[in-house]
Order: C-alpha cells, then structure tokens, then sequence
C-alpha cells in the first residue's frame, strides 16, 4: 500500500529559473521514505542507534516535467521488491494527480562493519 506526503516549494530548492534543480529530488525521496517507514512503526534512527544503517546503493529517476518555486508536490511511496537485505521502493512525484517524475530507490542494510545484514523483521514484515 502507498503512502503520501505532500512538500511545498521553497526558493531555496530551486533554480534561477524558480524550477527545483533536479539533485534536490533526492533529498524529497529520503523524507518520504523516512515517512513511509515511520507511518508504519520503523523508526530508521532507532535501527541506526542499534548498529544498523540503510544506505542508498542505487536510484533511477526519470524526470517528465518541472516543479517550480510556490508549488505543492505530493510524493507516493511503496515497495516494489525486496530481498534479503535490500529493498527497491517506488516513488512518484504528483501535482495535482500529475505525474511529474517517478523514481526506484534501493537501500541496502549493513551494520557497524560495512558488511550486507538481513533485514530487520520489522521491515521483512512490511513484504506481506
């Protein structure tokens, strides 16, 4: 099941142009994934306090049109596969049930030593 934020746009997220510059797209995904996991019980920074980190190892972004200075986005987000310590998430970014860009992100879990972990239960759990 997806779920949505909604973010307002700040000069400060665009260009001279008063359109976001393309980079900040990844700051909007982390928020919403970091929501899509508190939103049901997963609080990444507890897992990091535990010795677990969810880094990014690949994103794939396609770009279909502009978001500009003033506007409000709303972004979806929902598991598109998992495995035993990697997720891809499915992202798209709306305005006003537009699709303006759509993007996979897939995090991995490692611990302390750098080293692949399998993924938290209560992350497994959200495969069901």
């Amino acid at each position: 099941m997806a779920h949505q934020i909604s973010l307002k746009i700040y000069y400060e997220d665009t260009d001279a142009a008063g359109i976001v510059y393309y980079g900040n797209f990844l700051r909007y995904l982390e928020r919403a994934r970091t929501e899509f996991l508190l939103d049901r019980g997963i609080s990444i920074a507890e897992l990091h306090y535990q010795g677990l980190f969810f880094p990014v190892i690949h994103v794939d972004i396609h770009y279909r049109k502009a978001v500009k200075l003033g506007e409000t986005i709303d972004i979806t987000t929902e598991i598109a596969e998992m495995k035993n310590a990697s997720v891809v998430l499915k992202s798209h970014v709306l305005r006003h049930g537009t699709v303006l860009a759509e993007a996979h992100v897939t995090f991995a879990c490692i611990g302390r030593d750098g080293k692949p972990r399998r993924l938290p239960e209560e992350l497994r759990k959200l495969r069901q």
